[in-house]
Order: C-alpha cells, then structure tokens, then sequence
C-alpha cells in the first residue's frame, strides 16, 4: 500500500502523526518555499551516509557502507536517535551537530559581547548553550576605565536572553540556555529570584552553583562569605540557611532557580588538569569545560524488551553502535568556533543515553515507583556504562586516544580511551516523540491527553500499552478515555483493576523522594550527569521542595530541577479548564511537548 502524504510529507515509515508534524516542522529538508523534499526514512539515510563516511577517514572504505547500514536501521527502526542538531544537519551545508556547549564570561566588555556573538551563532546552528556568570564584578562594582558602576550578572543575562529571542536555533526551534551563578557571588540574591517577575529570562533556565562547604553551612544553620570575583575580597556575610531558604521559595513559586552540586560534578571531571568545570548544558545534564562541546544519543529501551525482559544481546549491540555513531560525528562535525573545535577535539566527548524507560518498565509489568524499578535502572545503566566503555576503549586503540588522556583520570585505569566521557542521560523531548517513546528516564507524564498538533487542529493521544491491556482486560471505552484525559491519571478513576493503576502511574503520582531515588541510580553508572524533573503537584509545600533538595545532595546527585505543577502560567502541558460551550475540562500538551521539562526551557 502507497504511503500516505500527512501535513506534506510522505510517510514511508509508518510514524505517527504528531511524529510526522515534528519532522515536518523541524527536522525535513525543505527547498526554498519551504517545501518539504524529505521523508523521514530519506532523513535517516542522509544522517547515516554523513556520519559513517568518517569511516573512510581511518582506512575503512569498506565498512562506510556496512555502518551507513548499520546507523540506518537503528534510526528508522526507532532503536536509536541522535540529538536534534545532527538529525537537522548532518549531509548539509550548516554541518553543526552538537546539541550542548558551554561558553565562558569573562570580566570585561569586549568578552562578554564576544561570548554573546558565539551564543548567536551556536544558537543559529542549533545549539544551546550554558554559562557561568559568577566571573562578573557585582552590581554597583566601580569601573576604572569609565568612571561608572558595573550592571552585574543579571542586567547582563539579559542581552544574551534577547539575542536568544531574536535567533531560533537553527531558524527551526527557540533558543535555550543554562545560567549559573556562585552561591559565594555578591549578587546571588538578585539572581534566585530575578524570574520571579513571569516572562523574565524566558530562554533561560538558572540554577545555583552550591558547594559542599555552604551546604554544611545550612546544616548547621552557620553563616558564610560572600566574595568579589574581581577582587577576592570578601564584601558581606550571609546566613547559609536564611539563602537556602530563598532558593526553595524561587523554585517552589517559579521553578526556579534549580541546583547544582559543583564541588560534585568536579569530584567527577575527567579532566581536572584542564581546570574547574563551572557550567552546564541548558537542562543541567551535560557539564562542560569552557568552550567545549558535547553530542548526544539515546537508545530507546522500550525496543529492547522481548517477552517481559530486557534483551541484553541487542542492548549491547545499539550500545556499540551509539558510541561508535557519537565518536564519528566529532569528526565530520563543522564546529561554529575555532576554540570549540580544538578542546573538543582534545577530550572528545560523548553523551549516550536511553529513553523510553517508562514505556520499557511497563512492558516488563514493573510499576516505575517500585524498589524493582530501581533495580532495573540500575543493572541497566551499569551495563551501558560498561559496554560503552569497552567500545571506546576498542576505537581509542584503533583510532588513537583522545589527546588529553594521559593528563585524565582514565590513564590510571585503561591503557586506552577514545572519549573522555561516553554516558549522558538527556530528556529527550522531540526525540522520543519521533520515536514515539516517553522521554528520557522520565515516568509517563499522562495516560491519555490531547494534543496541539497544529493550529486549529487537536488530537487524543492514548498510551498505547495501556489501550492494549484496557481492551484485554475487558474495561476499556470510550468514556473511559475521554475521564482519564481530564487530568492524564487513573488513580482516581473506577473501573481499573488495582495493579494496572499500579503500573500505569504517571509523574504527578511520584513522590519526590522516588523522582530523585530513580535519578540517583542512573547517575551512579553515568559519566556525565542525569536530566530529572522532579514533579510536584500543585499543592506540594515548600518543605517539600528543601526536602528534595537536600535528599538529591546526600545521594550525590550532580544537580537538580524541581517543577511544581503551575508555579508557571505558561507551561507545555495543562489542565485546560471548560470555557463556554466545552462540556468537560482535558489536559492539553503543546504539540512538541515529550514528556518532562514541563515549565523549563527544553531544547531537545
């Protein structure tokens, strides 16, 4: 049967509606109409003959062919994806597949409109980027060469934030970015709740750069010093508690700021010689040296379960093939900037990841809030790590290791590393609605909602599993759908046999604790760091928000994001409440919404 043609494009695939919209609106090649002249499976084979060409590069003619084949069906089986830049670049003449990179503020003008040009032009690639602001003289600090006062780190933010308004990444998606600001900065009361005000910083996600020494300090409810980066001079005393409190207010109203643990992700820098790692990707997953770029992949784990368990044979395979693809496109890659090219040449690293883990528990009839899904995740990601730590050892002795390797922490235990690092859990976001999956390691988000797909245009969308099990277990109809998409849960829907509401829960039905426990097991097998949102409902206290903080600190979580449902009035996934002429409230997702990230900036 000919493929049908939806929204203009061919589905030689059989993907899914709103998949096909996103293709269409983001990643299809289209002529100078704005045509499309792409179908998803032409997509995947133009990004598998540009990243397997690097082949060629090593001597390997011959498997050019076999890995463009190989990368082809792992793509267009939905097995495995990359990040959003190489899916919309690879084979064209822009050539920029990174997804995260970091660029440093330096204290003087030229500097910062210096980084401010680069955050353009990554942004116009399709990029995000992150930053530390902790470098910049406070507010009100003197200038010399003028004779004026210095704006400080906020009034700054916001030229990055409007050139980030004014360049879509890619001239495809809005721009995104992580700011980062000391906990020991002058201005760091300025900064956690500069987004208080709806609207401020919209490109931004914040975080609080956190170290072990004021975590202490909040313990013990003990006062700390706040430091003048130009001049190192202490300026002013602050109760450690008193700030900490502040935090979890701005995140409990706004969410934000989140956290990051630093003194952590350092602990962990396999690098350390090359200096300090300050910032971060724009969702916190990815921290990163100044100037260094990293790309991404996930496997999608709901294609590896077979009969109700993970098929460890085919998850070794995509593993060495993810790291493989990964290490390529640091070759072919054309890179916005000379210095980003030379460090990330130098450390060469990568970011594989999974998504579609919620789908893959229920498949095994494992509820996601159980002490057997941590299990799972756990003995999941410790294989990954592994298997892709053997296959970059395997391409470091073949291919050379990456130059920095004697000065890293992976000389004292390999005689070989092709990548500084090869794990990163990401959320994944229009990926995962490609490959029609839940995002990241994130729960389900609802069972059944509605959809924007277009302007005008709505669609229901069920979980796929649950219809198959509803329809099995004789209790599904129609009424049942259209009560589940009123708020996206069942917990509170008769009619459902207990240990399918069991096993169907969704984010909001997760204690944070559990949000932050699930995040904890992957990180403790993950190079990089672990995108997480811990969901709150609308109802959750403050205390709940330090509680998770301060939980994620003792399980040595790198960082982390909590979201309470509404403390944003512009957020990618609602409750819509009945207008004049609409019988019944339902929950309604923006139409690139894929689970996760839902009031933070999400670039992926």
């Amino acid at each position: 049967m000919a493929s049908r043609k939806i929204f203009g494009v061919k589905n030689d695939l059989g993907l899914g509606i709103n998949a096909l919209k996103v293709l269409q609106r983001r990643y299809l090649l289209q002529d100078e109409k704005g045509n499309v002249v792409e179908t998803p499976s032409q997509l995947f084979l133009r990004v598998a003959q540009s990243v397997a060409s690097v082949e060629k590069k090593y001597g390997k003619k011959h498997d050019a062919k076999k890995f463009e084949s190989e990368f082809y069906k792992a793509m267009s089986r939905l097995e495995f994806l990359p990040n959003t830049p190489t899916l919309m670049n690879a084979g064209t003449k822009v050539g920029q597949l990174s997804a995260c990179f970091v660029i440093p503020i330096e204290d003087s003008l030229s500097d910062i409109f210096e980084s401010v040009k680069w955050t353009a032009i990554i942004h116009q690639s399709g990029g995000g980027t992150g930053f530390n602001f902790s470098h910049l003289r406070p507010q009100g600090d003197p200038v010399r060469s003028t004779g004026g006062f210095a704006s400080g780190p906020v009034k700054f933010m916001t030229i990055f934030d409007k050139t980030t308004e004014v360049i879509k990444q890619g001239g495809k998606r809005r721009g995104a970015n992580m700011g980062i600001l000391r906990v020991d900065h002058p201005d760091i009361i300025e900064f956690i709740t500069c987004k208080s005000v709806e609207g401020f910083l919209s490109n931004f996600n914040i975080s609080v750069a956190v170290t072990d020494e004021f975590m202490k300090k909040v313990a013990s409810n003990g006062d700390y010093f706040l430091v003048n980066p130009r001049t190192r001079n202490v300026e002013a005393r602050q109760n450690a508690k008193k700030i900490f409190d502040l935090i979890v207010e701005n995140s409990w109203k706004t969410g934000d700021p989140g956290v990051v643990f630093i003194d952590e992700i350092n602990r962990k820098n396999p690098t350390p010689a090359l200096g300090d790692i300050e910032a971060t990707n724009p969702c916190g997953e990815q921290p990163l040296l100044p100037w260094e770029s990293c790309n991404l992949g996930s496997i999608n784990l709901s294609k590896v379960v077979k009969n109700g368990r993970i098929n460890w044979r085919k998850l070794r395979s995509l593993v060495r093939l993810g790291v493989r693809f990964l290490d390529n496109v640091i070759d072919i890659n054309k890179y916005p900037a000379p210095q980003i090219e030379r460090i990330t040449l130098s450390n060469r690293k990568i970011g594989l990841g999974v998504m579609g883990f919620a789908d893959a528990l229920v498949k095994m009839n494992i509820p996601y809030n159980s002490e057997k899904s941590l299990v799972v995740a756990e003995k999941t990601m410790e294989f990954i790590q592994k298997e892709a730590c053997r296959m970059s050892q395997e391409l470091g002795k073949e291919r050379g290791n990456f130059p920095n390797f004697e000065q890293s922490t992976w000389a004292k235990k390999f005689q070989n590393m092709r990548n500084a690092t090869v794990t990163t859990i990401a959320p994944t976001g229009t990926i995962s609605i490609i490959a029609g999956c839940s995002s990241g390691i994130e729960p389900l988000f609802a069972i059944s909602y509605v959809r924007n797909v277009m302007e005008g245009t709505r669609l229901h969308e069920t979980n796929a599993d649950f219809l198959r099990l509803s329809k099995k277990g004789g209790f599904y109809s129609k009424e049942l759908i259209r009560e589940i998409s009123k708020n996206g849960s069942l917990q509170h829907i008769g009619g459902i046999p207990r240990h399918i509401k069991r096993l169907f829960v969704t984010a909001l039905d997760i204690s944070p604790q559990f949000h932050i426990r699930m995040q904890a097991a992957f990180q403790r097998h993950t190079d990089n760091a672990v995108s997480k949102t811990v969901n709150l409902p609308q109802n959750a206290s403050p205390d709940e928000v330090k509680e998770a903080y301060m939980f994620a600190y003792r399980l040595k979580s790198k960082g982390v994001t909590i979201y309470r449902y509404n403390s944003k009035r512009d957020q990618v996934l609602t409750v819509e409440i009945p207008k004049k002429g609409i019988d019944e409230r339902q929950l309604v997702a923006d139409s690139e919404f894929g689970g996760g990230c839902e009031g933070t900036v999400c670039p992926h």
